[in-house]
This record gives C-alpha cells, sequence and structure tokens, in this order.
C-alpha cells in the first residue's frame, strides 16, 4: 500500500468530539482517492494531516512505509514530497504562467527547469502558455496551471483540497474527467477532497464517505450506490428513500422481503429473516408502466433534460422516487402506475 492511514485520529485541544476519528484506508501507487461528506465533517482536516499541516493525536499515516505522521512523530511538510492543489488555485498574480509553474523547482539548472515546467503544462494542455498571466487565463485553465505546478517537483503524492468548487456546475464535472486524465498520465497517487458526488465519480478509483469525523465507507463508486455500508452512506449517495419492510422465510425456505410495492425473495437478507426492516430504495429500483397494478400519485418533479425525477406517494402514504424519461410529462397530482426492479435489496434496521 502507497499511503496507509491506521486508526487515525485528531483531537482539538477544548473540543469534546475529534475532528478526525480513528479512521483507516489506503492507497496503491497510481490510485486516486476522494473523500467526500458534508460541510464541517472532517474531510479536510483529514487531508490536512495527510500533508502535516494538523497534529497527529493517535494512529498512523505511512507514505511508500515511512511513518511520517503518528502521536509521536511527525515528518514535516516539505520532507514528504507531497504536491497540493487548493481551491482558490493560490496563483502569484504578478508572475506568469511559466514562473507559477517553475515555482517550486527554482533549485533545479534553467535549462532543466524551462524542460520540466513545457513538460507539465503540455500534459495539462496548457502548451505554450508560459509568458501569460494568470488573469489572462479561464477559471478552468487556471486550476490546471494550479495542477501543473504541483506535479512540476515530481511529488510522491498530490492532495487536491475542493480544487474546482469555484467553477460553475458544469464546468466542474467536465474538468474532473480531465484532471482524473492528467492524473493518469502522470501515474500520480492523489487525495482529491470534494462535497460534489458528481466530481467524486468522475475522478476517483476509490471514494471515503464520512459524517462526523468518522469514514463509514471506503469503495469504489459502483458498491457505494448499490452496497451502502450504512445508513448514513445510503441516505447521502444518489436519489433514494427508505421503505418499511418486513423479512420472512416461507415453506420452501427462501427469504422473502415484503414491501409496500411488493414481495422480493433475496438470500442475502437471511440475516435479518423474523425482523421489521427498512429497504433502500433508489430512484432507479423504480419503474414507470401504465400497465403496473400498483398506483403512485406524483408530488413533485423536477426536469433533468433527458429525464423527470418523479417524488411519487403511495397510497399506504409512503414516498418513493422515481427517474421517468422526459417525454413522458405527466401532472403533478397524477396517479401513475409503477412497478419495481430491485437487483440489490439493501436492508437496514428501522428508524
Amino acid at each position: 500500500m502507497f499511503l496507509e492511514v491506521s486508526q487515525l485520529r485528531v483531537q482539538y485541544a477544548g473540543r469534546a468530539q475529534p475532528a478526525v476519528a480513528e479512521v483507516s484506508f489506503g492507497l496503491q501507487a497510481g490510485e486516486i482517492g476522494v473523500l467526500i461528506g458534508p460541510s464541517g465533517c472532517g474531510k479536510t482536516t483529514l487531508l490536512r494531516a495527510v500533508a502535516g499541516l494538523e497534529p497527529v493525536s493517535a494512529g498512523e499515516i505511512r507514505l511508500s512505509g515511512e511513518l511520517v505522521g503518528s502521536a509521536s512523530r511527525s515528518v514535516a511538510p516539505e520532507a514528504r514530497r507531497i504536491g497540493m492543489v487548493f481551491q482558490d488555485y493560490a496563483l502569484f498574480p504578478h508572475l506568469d504562467v511559466g514562473r507559477n509553474v517553475g515555482f517550486g523547482i527554482h533549485h533545479l539548472p534553467r535549462a532543466e527547469r524551462a524542460r520540466r515546467v513545457a513538460e507539465v503544462l503540455e500534459l495539462v494542455s496548457l502548451g505554450g502558455t508560459e509568458r501569460r498571466f494568470p488573469h489572462e487565463l479561464s477559471g478552468g485553465q487556471q486550476q490546471r496551471v494550479a495542477l501543473a505546478r504541483a506535479l512540476a517537483p515530481r511529488p510522491q503524492l498530490l492532495l487536491l483540497d475542493e480544487p474546482f468548487s469555484n467553477l460553475d456546475v458544469d464546468l466542474r464535472e467536465r474538468l474532473a474527467h480531465e484532471v482524473r486524465g492528467i492524473l493518469k498520465a502522470a501515474q500520480a497517487t492523489a487525495l482529491f477532497v470534494t462535497h460534489d458526488q458528481l466530481e467524486a465519480f468522475a475522478i476517483g478509483d476509490a471514494i471515503g464517505v464520512m459524517h462526523e469525523g468518522r469514514l463509514h465507507q471506503w469503495d469504489d463508486a459502483y458498491t457505494l450506490y448499490h452496497r451502502p455500508a450504512t445508513r448514513f452512506v445510503a441516505d447521502f449517495i444518489g436519489h433514494g428513500v427508505f421503505a418499511p419492510a418486513t423479512v420472512t422465510r416461507d415453506e420452501g425456505g427462501l427469504v422473502r422481503v415484503a414491501t409496500p410495492l411488493g414481495e422480493f425473495t433475496d438470500a442475502r437478507a437471511e440475516a435479518a429473516v423474523g425482523t421489521a426492516r427498512d429497504i433502500l430504495l433508489r430512484a432507479d429500483d423504480i419503474v414507470h408502466d401504465d400497465d403496473a397494478p400498483v398506483k403512485a400519485q406524483i408530488l413533485r418533479k423536477a426536469f433533468r433534460g433527458s429525464e423527470f425525477l418523479y417524488t411519487l406517494q403511495l397510497p399506504g402514504g409512503e414516498t418513493v422516487l422515481a427517474h421517468v424519461p422526459s417525454h413522458h410529462d405527466h401532472r403533478i397530482g397524477e396517479w401513475i402506475g409503477i412497478r419495481p426492479e430491485v437487483d440489490h435489496v439493501v436492508l437496514f434496521e428501522r428508524a
């Protein structure tokens, strides 16, 4: 494992709750990890602890097997060979692009420095911009300059703290895909902080969901969405609701999950037999079907271009969500037929 964080705790004096509590995860060389969660969840504090900018109260941080952070040992930030990219870019306005990118490699001979600056600018698709100034560039171009500057010294780990938060929504997702390509081309190992799920899904090999200082799950995007480990992850990632469910075993031994939308069979629910649970129903688990026997009333609808996100109420009062192609433009208050297509039965203890 290239980056290993083990049982990490960051505790500030005078605060009852730790900012980061018993967090463990790892990154292989060349992987991109993402920390996501609501404001104040501890993701930036965790990033700063990895960088050596926050003291470690307990646990360990290792880079390439070397202990760089613990309660008893802290390697200085500049000695960790870590590059950082911030949300405000932190470019020097009085320096041109070439001198901004070359700022961290001023110890190199002039010719070698110029070659490296040109190399990383080509990598971020900004070749030939060395003599331009930051104010002459767009926000997305400035962010790529900041990335080039961080990559120039060939850091062993790159840390990115909400680098796209100052950009508009469409540009953020597009730039996230671009940055992923750049990092993969550079064979860089990176840890990225964001509150935006689309950014996280676009850039991350592994994604960690944090809440109140704790890491609830560290997994790929597909698993986070379809197999959330905790109720918080299920609620935070994607669109979905919880509906009451009862788990039983029939005479033939099949495990049945009874819900307001009908029964499902799933052997993986065996541990919950005989209990009342909540089932996670994603918007893509619910299919609009005029011929379906189950009817639901449209409470709200949100136009998403190719589809609507309908909020629907069942006759028993339960609420579900459904993605419906946008040519099915029904009125609020109208009743439509729906049927479940649940490939992943995900159950939690009844709230």
